[in-house]
């Protein structure tokens, strides 16, 4: 570049071939560009320097000392990167942004900068002295050295901030709001960049040993935020530099086999990896879900580890009773159970368990889910496909072909799936389904809202069951909690037991990382339809009077159920609280 500097300011006459040779020395002494000296002697000027390398190599020249650039865009750029490669960001447009640089064939520059902001750069060119000048303005001298561009690895920076719960926070963030143009060989490139690899490893291996649920992976206007769900609680554990937002979003996307180039629809996709755990190779599956937000693509993955799929229903937390009611009705040959609770209560978990128990060589049991979590052994599962048209009606439509026994169907969404989910149950086949709602009584209502008339929910339905996930008490620093026995009352415990039941609560250990919880335990409200209830029911009766009538003929509710559950010490007053209603 110097020899070259000084040729073209020969061939254009703006030097004399002395002046070269006396700048040449000066530069050997003193250091510096080649350029930057022959301003310093008085030979040219900056603007001839400018002009001439703008048209050299065809970028527009600009005189930074007339510029006033915005306090945001100079925020895009750390001070180490400006002063590494001498360069200035001067404006955003979109997707694009404009930078100042004295050497506009610097590739590793542009590139750099490309990968760090997300943005396309655009150069132009600016003499060294008024790049320096406006270095010292904006970013006033030499800049803290930055972890991530002094070579420290994202890997050793992720690793850090998991180990101490994050602390790590980029406010100085400006998020491009129009939509970005995409360059998709740009996002490949990102996504296979072995930094973020290895970051993204770190948090996918870091959630299977927190024995987290779910990974939320979610861009903010200046923030980029990492959160574990933790037996049913989100934690914040990381916040990743927000340059990397776009490499971490495609390297899952490349991972989920999805499209990385679409960003303004929702995607869903599944991840399978396999790891040595204490010397035992293991396989978990995620299963991905992106969706676009106003400052780019939230990820949340749900874990789905097969050796936490808990089939023995003894364990899950059901009352005899209850359990009771609950294998009785799975046991007969035809009718409907229905299991129902807000998404994560724990729906899967309770209809596997179910099918495991009553799965048979004798029996012919078909699935159909969205998606299918687990596979199951001896069962037919199918997966959900709405784009090419099999859907949960379709699907059964086809189960009815096919000779079943049991069919479970993942949930029933809507009036066509629910009807002949219906016609099954009333046609000599054992249905499990999920519904949304809030207790066991109210799906009565739930079916009848959707169209299905009273007399065929009476005469289909064998047992309703719902249930809700609570925390359990740390086994290892478990601790009697005394209540007074008025709040004991005002929870829900009937005069006599608030006076002899001695609720524990943890104190926090390291093997519940303080929380004082570890695991969690199901509440369950079982609701078999008898005689009664269908008489109820065929007159239209509300959800009050079908809960009134089943609390009558001993079914406990998730409030009960959870109090329960205090008494034995298995929670806390405050988790049944927060999760049921008297």
């Amino acid at each position: 570049m110097p020899v070259r500097i000084g040729e073209l300011l020969l061939k254009e006459k703006r030097i004399t071939p002395a002046q070269l040779q006396e700048a040449l020395n000066y530069q050997k002494a003193h250091g510096g560009k080649l350029g930057f000296n022959l301003v310093k002697l008085g030979f040219v000027k900056d603007e001839e320097i400018t002009a001439l390398l703008s048209k050299q190599y065809g970028v527009p020249s600009i005189n930074l000392a007339q510029f006033e650039i915005d306090p945001t865009v100079i925020k895009l750029v750390p001070a180490e990167t400006a002063q590494k490669y001498q360069i200035v960001p001067l404006s955003r447009s979109g997707a694009t942004l404009t930078i100042a640089m004295t050497d506009p064939t610097n590739v590793f520059a542009m590139d750099d900068i490309k990968f760090m902001t997300g943005y396309n750069v655009e150069p132009v060119v600016a003499s060294e002295g008024t790049v320096l000048d406006a270095i010292q303005k904006y970013y006033g001298g030499p800049g803290p050295e930055s972890k991530a561009s002094s070579g420290e690895s994202s890997l050793e920076l992720a690793s850090k901030m998991l180990e101490d719960l994050p602390t790590v926070q980029d406010e100085d963030v400006e998020i491009l709001q129009e939509l970005e143009e995409i360059d998709v060989a740009s996002l490949e490139k990102q996504g296979g960049e072995a930094p973020v690899i290895r970051l993204v490893n770190v948090i996918l291996m870091s959630a299977i040993q927190k024995g987290a649920s779910d990974i939320h992976i979610e861009p903010y206007e200046k923030e980029f935020r990492v959160r574990f769900r933790i037996d049913g609680i989100l934690y914040n554990v990381m916040v990743p530099p927000l340059k990397y937002r776009d490499a971490i979003t495609s390297r899952l996307k490349i991972m989920s086999k999805l499209d990385i180039a679409e960003k303004r629809l929702p995607q869903d996709g599944r991840i399978k990896i396999r790891f040595s755990d204490n010397g035992k190779s293991k396989e978990i599956d995620f299963r991905v879900s992106c969706l676009p937000t106003l400052f780019g693509e939230k990820i949340v993955l749900r874990l789905l580890d097969k050796d936490k799929l808990m089939l023995d229903m003894t364990k899950l937390g059901f009352e005899p009773e209850s359990l009771e009611r609950f294998e009785a009705a799975i046991l007969r040959p035809w009718g409907m159970v229905l299991v129902t609770g807000p998404t994560g209560s724990g729906k899967t978990n309770t209809l596997y368990s179910s099918i495991s128990r009553i799965n048979t060589p004798e029996t012919n049991i078909m699935t159909a889910e969205d998606p299918v979590e687990f596979n199951l052994v001896g069962v037919n599962q199918v997966q959900i496909r709405e784009a090419i048209g099999l859907n949960f009606a379709a699907a059964l439509r086809s189960f009815l072909r096919q000779d079943p026994n049991i069919i479970l169907v993942g949930e029933i969404r809507d009036f066509e799936t629910a009807e002949i989910a219906v016609k099954a149950a009333l046609t000599g086949h054992l249905v499990l389904s999920t519904l949304h709602t809030n207790d066991a009584p109210s799906t009565v209502n739930r079916l009848m809202n959707m169209g299905i008339e009273p007399f065929l929910v009476a005469s289909s339905v064998n047992l309703i069951c719902a249930q809700r996930l609570v925390r359990r008490v740390c086994a290892n620093c478990k601790q009697d909690q005394p209540l007074p026995p008025p709040a004991l009352v005002e929870a829900g415990f009937n005069e006599e037991d608030a006076s002899t039941v001695v609720p524990k609560k943890g104190t926090g250990c390291d093997r519940c990382n303080n929380t004082g919880y570890k695991g969690r335990v199901g509440l369950y409200e079982v609701m078999a339809i008898t005689d009664e209830l269908r008489e109820l029911i065929l007159v239209g009766a509300s959800a009050l009077e079908l809960r009134r009538k089943a609390i009558e003929e001993g079914m406990i509710t998730l409030r009960q159920s959870g109090l329960r559950k205090v008494k034995d010490g298995l929670t806390t007053v405050e988790e049944v609280a927060r999760e049921t209603v008297k």
